[in-house]
């Protein structure tokens, strides 16, 4: 189901100051708007009851009900809504525990402004976002699928330079613009890649890609 042009959110954070924070910062992009806020994982899960946002800006320490298992409800009554975990600090048990929940997204509260931006607009269309330190952390625990460096050696150039930018982050609409390619084609050739690598999601492919070093983890 398409996206509207407005990308509609709600903000779940028990610290008015972060909401308020985050009011401004979000306030810059024409394209997103804050349609609620909520204290708790409750309220957030009562808010996409009420009026289904197209994503939810989840922290993930929050009295009443945390951000993971209101990821895990919003989730599972609602899939076409997507979630991405912010948090104030990192923790290899988090990320994957908020991947497992259905995260679309895991980001920092320290983001600036045009990264959280990106991290919404990616996913509004579906795709995964991971800030660098989350995205560090779980290179360091993927196990790539048997026979993969053979599978690597199948991608044509233009798929390593796909999966070097899906590494670092960007969405279809940035790769087509970098590439100056459609982001029909963008999607077709992460398609390939998923197909040739033996990979599940795009956020196997991002994993994949550092853990054979097409992207420096300190470039990310």
């Amino acid at each position: 189901m398409p996206k509207p042009s407005t990308i509609r959110v709600l903000l779940a954070d028990d610290h008015q100051v972060v909401r308020q924070g985050l009011m401004i910062f979000l306030s810059t992009s024409p394209d997103i708007a804050v349609i609620a806020e909520a204290q708790n994982g409750l309220e957030a899960i009562a808010c996409v009851n009420h009026d289904p946002p197209d994503v939810v800006l989840m922290d993930l320490v929050m009295p009443e009900l945390d951000g993971i298992q209101a990821t895990q409800q919003i989730k599972a009554a609602h899939p076409e809504v997507e979630v991405i975990a912010l948090t104030s600090y990192i923790d290899e048990a988090k990320v994957a525990d908020a991947l497992a929940a259905g995260v679309a997204g895991y980001v920092m509260k320290d983001v600036s402004p045009m990264e959280l931006a990106r991290a919404i607009r990616a996913a509004a269309h579906g795709e995964l976002y991971l800030s660098p330190q989350a995205a560090r952390l779980l290179a360091r625990r993927v196990q790539p699928p048997p026979h993969s460096e053979n599978a690597l050696a199948t991608l044509t150039e233009r798929e390593r330079e796909v999966l070097r930018l899906v590494a670092r982050g960007l969405s279809n609409q940035d790769i087509a613009q970098d590439l100056n390619i459609s982001a029909k084609t963008v999607k077709a050739h992460v398609t390939s890649i998923l197909q040739k690598l033996g990979l599940a999601s795009r956020t196997q492919a991002a994993l994949y890609a550092l853990r054979f070093n097409l992207v420096p983890l300190d470039e990310i």
